[in-house]
C-alpha cells in the first residue's frame, strides 16, 4: 500500500515542474526509494515523466518550438543506446546511491556549458541528457544553459523543456522495455501516476504566473541535497 503514496506526490511535483520548468522528477526520484523495489525505480520514473512531459507541452502548445526537435532526437538515440549498456551492468542495490551522488552533481557543481544554442549543441544535449538519465533518471537542468542560449522567455523555456524531455524519456521506456522491464504489473499504479501527472501540469500551467521565484532556488537546492543523501544512506 505504501506505494500509493507516490500518486499525490506525482501530482505534487509535476505541479512544480509546470511553475518553474525543472525540479519535480528530481523530487519524484529520490521518493520512490523505499516505496517501490529498486529496479523498478527508474522504469516507473520514466513512464510517469513521459506523461508529465506531453501534457504539460500539449497545455503550452502555443510555445512549442519544433526547431530543437530533429538535432535533439538524433543525439538522444545515440545516448539512449549508449546509456542502455551501461544500465545493464549496474549492481541495482547500488543504483539509489549513484542517483544521489549523480544528483548531488547536478546540484552544486557547475554544469559543463555548451556554447550557443544551434544544432550541434542541441545534439550533445540530447546525447548526455538521455545516456545519463538511463543512470540517473532526472537530468532535467543539465539542459537549462542550452535553452536559455535560444530564449530566456519562461514560458518559452517551460514547454519546450517539456517537449524535449518528452523524447527524452520515451526512448528510456523503449529502452527499459527492451531490456526486460515488464510495466504490465504496475498497471493500476502506472495508471494513478499518470493521471496525477497531467493533473498536476494543468494546475501548475495555471499557476506559473502567479507564483514568484526568488529565493527558491536556494531552497530547493537545500531540499534536493537533503533528499539525495537519503537515497545514498538507503543504499548502505
Amino acid at each position: 500500500m505504501s506505494e500509493l503514496a507516490l500518486v499525490p506526490i506525482v501530482f505534487l511535483t509535476s505541479c512544480l515542474t509546470a511553475v518553474i520548468g525543472m525540479g519535480g522528477g528530481v523530487l519524484l526520484l529520490m521518493l520512490m526509494p523505499g516505496l517501490v523495489p529498486t529496479a523498478a525505480i527508474l522504469p516507473l520514473h520514466a513512464l510517469t515523466q513521459l506523461a508529465s512531459n506531453v501534457s504539460r507541452a500539449a497545455f503550452g502548445w502555443r510555445s512549442i518550438d519544433l526547431r530543437i526537435v530533429p538535432a535533439f532526437t538524433a543525439g538522444a538515440v545515440a545516448g539512449g543506446w549508449a546509456g542502455a549498456e551501461i544500465y545493464q551492468g549496474l549492481d541495482l542495490r547500488w543504483l539509489p546511491a549513484c542517483i544521489g551522488l549523480f544528483i548531488l552533481v547536478f546540484t552544486w557543481l557547475p554544469l559543463p556549458v555548451v556554447r550557443g544554442g544551434g544544432n550541434i549543441a542541441l545534439a550533445l544535449l540530447g546525447f548526455c541528457q538521455t545516456g545519463l538519465g538511463m543512470l540517473a533518471g532526472a537530468t532535467g537542468p543539465l539542459g537549462a544553459a542550452v535553452l536559455l542560449q535560444r530564449n530566456s522567455q519562461r514560458d518559452w523555456l517551460v514547454v519546450n523543456t517539456a517537449v524535449y524531455m518528452t523524447l527524452n524519456h520515451a526512448l528510456r521506456v523503449a529502452a527499459y522495455f527492451a531490456l526486460g522491464f515488464s510495466y504490465a504489473p504496475w498497471w493500476a499504479l502506472v495508471c494513478g501516476m499518470v493521471l496525477a501527472g497531467i493533473c498536476g501540469s494543468w494546475v501548475g500551467t495555471r499557476l506559473r504566473g502567479l507564483v514568484p521565484q526568488r529565493d527558491f532556488h536556494n531552497w530547493f537546492r537545500l531540499l534536493v541535497s537533503a533528499l539525495a543523501v537519503r537515497m545514498i544512506l538507503l543504499a548502505l
